[in-house]
């Protein structure tokens, strides 16, 4: 996608107050160091090792954000993203089998990325599809015809790999096999791969699977995390290096679990922390609250074997090779708040470019930038980021009008918008 049309999304995103889907490094100030460091100790050799860690963050105080720079950094570096929110409902720790159902409904591609696609229905059907192109022809982009010898090719080194479980093949094969029969009732292809999917998500029966596909097991607790192995190896048959899996604990997650659900959710972390480096190709990251280490009734400290794998959070700038990332400690002031300000109008000059002796010059967004952050209370509950960025879109297009607002109204009118989102 065009960097200009990127741009305008980002700004069209913040021009309402809501944190964009795409383009966060655009205007990122603080995590360079960080960011930096997983590209390096991380991502350039994802494929031979598994790594897991850990970010630590309040309400606020930016995990989503992280999660976006290192989704686009990870499809920059040919990786599948999932974004995975832990919660009691949908993706409970305790009972794995239903992270593993999450990862697979929200893993995407780059090639999702590149095309606007992030939400596909079916995101995971498109990553199989990509496999029979890249191991059929060696490419990703998807052949004028699928033959019976592309086919052929594919399973025989699908069928090969020792990494995947063999109901995992099977299963694959059976949806690359619905791009073989053109003549075939469009409705009937499309059951038989949602069937599929639904299997990968931990769905349907054993007989009815038995009967069709002729594999012998569903996905559950017992193997859920053997199937994770599998994916991994999947992934990086595929064609990608590795697959970043992007856990985001809801708040309070722990808090309302019984003792035993919370046991055995404790024990699947733990089976993670300590089989990590037998899932090549995966790269974990969990982000929590503080709770999550130090809650007496909840927290990893009942658990001293977790605990001791794990650590806690240290009051200092995250790094790359840390466990746990500490995001409470990063230290914001206003001369980051200013450089943030000259990125914002950089990317609305990138979305309009014919605009730019129109806006206020780097001195007086870097004075606005000041007064603004000396109105704004420290214990305020929509935090200075959020109005800022929101604040200088709005103060851009006031300007392009000839009537900017005084900083004062601007303050006022910003924070009465944000409170409705």
């Amino acid at each position: 996608m065009k960097k200009e049309v990127i741009a305008e999304r980002v700004i069209e995103s913040l021009r309402k107050g809501i944190p964009p889907q795409r383009g966060v490094e655009l205007y990122s100030v603080g995590n360079e160091k960080l960011i930096e460091g997983l590209k390096r100790f991380h991502l350039n050799n994802i494929e031979d090792r598994g790594i897991i860690r850990f970010v630590n963050g309040s309400w606020g105080s930016g995990k989503t954000h992280l999660f976006r720079q290192l989704r686009d950094l990870a499809f920059n570096e040919k990786c599948l993203v999932s974004n995975v929110e832990l919660d009691t409902n949908s993706a409970a720790l305790n009972k794995f089998q239903s992270v593993f159902s999450s990862i697979i409904r929200q893993i995407s591609a780059p090639s999702n990325y590149e095309n606007d696609s992030v939400q596909e229905i079916s995101p995971f059907g498109s990553v199989i599809k990509g496999a029979l192109a890249w191991l059929a022809c060696g490419e990703k982009e998807w052949p004028d015809e699928i033959t019976q010898e592309h086919f052929n090719c594919a399973c025989e080194k699908l069928m090969s790999d020792p990494g995947i479980d063999i109901d995992f093949k099977k299963l694959i094969r059976s949806y690359w096999e619905t791009y073989l029969d053109d003549s075939a009732d469009p409705m009937t292809i499309d059951q038989t791969r949602g069937e599929i999917l639904q299997w990968f998500s931990s769905e349907g029966t054993i007989s009815a699977y038995r009967k069709k596909f002729g594999i012998t097991k569903m996905i559950t607790k017992d193997n859920a995390k053997l199937m994770l192995q599998s994916l991994a190896n999947f992934v990086k048959l595929s064609g990608y290096r590795g697959l970043i899996i992007l856990f985001d604990e809801t708040e309070q997650a722990y808090s309302v679990m019984r003792k035993s659900a919370l046991r055995d959710a404790h024990n699947n972390l733990l089976s993670l922390i300590n089989n990590i480096e037998t899932l090549a190709g995966l790269f974990l990251i969990y982000a929590t609250t503080p709770d999550f280490f130090n809650d007496p009734k909840h927290g990893i400290v009942i658990y001293g074997a977790l605990a001791g794998r794990i650590g806690k959070p240290e009051d200092r700038q995250p790094r790359a090779l840390d466990t746990i990332w500490n995001l409470d400690a990063i230290e914001t002031n206003l001369g980051n708040y200013q450089e943030v300000a000259n990125k914002i109008k950089n990317v609305y000059v990138t979305a309009y470019p014919e605009v730019e002796s129109q806006l206020p010059t780097s001195e007086q967004l870097i004075q606005k930038v000041s007064e603004l952050y000396s109105m704004h209370p420290s214990l305020a509950s929509v935090r200075f980021w959020r109005l800022l960025v929101t604040a200088l879109v709005l103060d851009f297009d006031d300007y392009l009008e000839g009537r900017p607002r005084s900083v004062e109204k601007l303050y006022d009118d910003v924070m009465d918008r944000l409170r409705e989102v």
